[in-house]
């Protein structure tokens, strides 16, 4: 009677798990459920551990960019302060509705199964707006230093400012990974897979346009201004699944 019981039990379990199980894995997954509105969304980045995320819905005008976009890192008025340490952006901070990064293992998690390429949009103070598009993004495992791999670049009109990082690993002022000699995260108050050191500073000091009394600190994009001085009103960082 009791290994009915039990068994039933267990049925009745596994039963109750199988109707909440979630399959978004990304906001793709969750535009084709129907939702198609931008917002803050639940995915399940590793199948089982749930991630909040905004997911930016796309449609009409360019084909390419229908769609949704899960977006991995944002910067838009300095409330969060992205001068953080190796777990904090291995595990992801922020504020879902404001500014955040996502996390390094969710990155991993969602780019090693599937294939994504990725958008980042820039925003000065004069209102001016540009984005670079790569056909290409992934992340490798913790392991592999959560290794930077980027390509396919398509101007739209911020020039390519990722294509100097690509194949590096990812550095914060606690864990130097780097191609110099120094500790690019510590010189730069940021963290992000510096080469030698930078041409994109998203993770920076939030500057207030420019300041050309600090050299590279801020949340600059170079290949936009040429001028490492300028940080940007806004830079968001989104990908989507590539079919």
């Amino acid at each position: 009677m009791l290994v009915f019981l039990a068994a039933l039990l267990s049925a009745v379990h596994m039963s109750g798990c199988s109707q909440n199980v979630n399959t978004s894995v990304d906001c793709s997954d969750v535009y084709k459920s129907g939702q198609t509105v931008s917002g803050i969304y639940s995915i399940y980045p590793a199948g089982d551990i749930l991630v909040s995320v905004y997911c930016e819905m796309i449609s009409g005008g360019n084909i390419q960019d229908n769609g949704a976009w899960t977006v991995i890192q944002r910067r838009m008025d300095g409330s969060v302060n992205f001068y953080q340490p190796w777990n904090q952006y291995k595990r992801g901070f922020g504020n879902v509705e404001g500014e955040y990064w996502l996390g390094l293992e969710n990155m991993y998690q969602l780019t090693r199964k599937n294939k994504y390429m990725l958008r980042v949009d820039l925003e000065d103070f004069t209102a001016r707006k540009g984005f670079a598009l790569y056909s290409s993004f992934s992340v490798d495992c913790e392991t592999d230093g959560y290794k930077l791999q980027v390509s396919g670049f398509k101007d739209g009109g911020a020039g390519d400012s990722m294509t100097h990082h690509n194949g590096q690993k990812f550095t914060t002022f606690d864990k130097d990974q780097d191609a110099n000699e120094k500790n690019c995260a510590k010189v730069y108050l940021g963290a992000f897979w510096y080469n030698n050191c930078h041409t994109a500073n998203p993770n920076g000091v939030y500057l207030w346009g420019d300041d050309p009394t600090l050299f590279a600190v801020g949340n600059v994009w170079y290949t936009w201004k040429t001028n490492f001085s300028v940080g940007m009103k806004s830079i968001s960082m989104k990908i989507r699944r590539v079919s």
